[in-house]
């Protein structure tokens, strides 16, 4: 199913070292976590990748503070995208090893992506702003 779902998602861009530690997170996580593990490591592998030093105004990159809006609930959050172990939902710190998370990583404000998660339900996301990482 991921990869059915994949031919429909928009176009995504990471930098070069958040592509290659997503691709080894998304390895490492395989046995613990399947389902995120495998969705991650297509997002990454369908990612257009861009130079370090590129800036990428409206783009979720790591450490991105963002605005979304669960498209099924019509709830909006305010997050910031973090690797695991800065991981802390009560600091509104997602883990991009997380099914928001990855589905999140590499969005431009205004940009839909619809997904299903380890149990099976669909979802849909919109990113409504993104503020450069600090």
């Amino acid at each position: 199913m991921i990869q059915s779902l994949a031919h429909r998602r928009p176009p995504i861009t990471l930098r070069s070292t958040d592509a290659e530690r997503l691709s080894h997170l998304a390895d490492a996580a395989a046995e613990r976590h399947p389902v995120t593990a495998e969705f991650l490591a297509v997002e990454v592998e369908r990612a257009k990748v861009a130079p370090d030093e590129a800036p990428l105004p409206g783009v979720v990159c790591m450490e991105s503070e963002l605005s979304f809006r669960d498209n099924s609930t019509g709830k909006e959050k305010r997050v910031t995208l973090v690797y695991p172990p800065e991981a802390d939902v009560e600091a509104g710190r997602i883990s991009v090893l997380t099914p928001i998370g990855a589905a999140l990583i590499g969005l431009s404000v205004g940009q839909s992506i619809a997904f299903e998660t380890p149990s099976g339900e669909q979802r849909s996301l919109t990113v409504l702003s993104v503020s450069e990482p600090r």
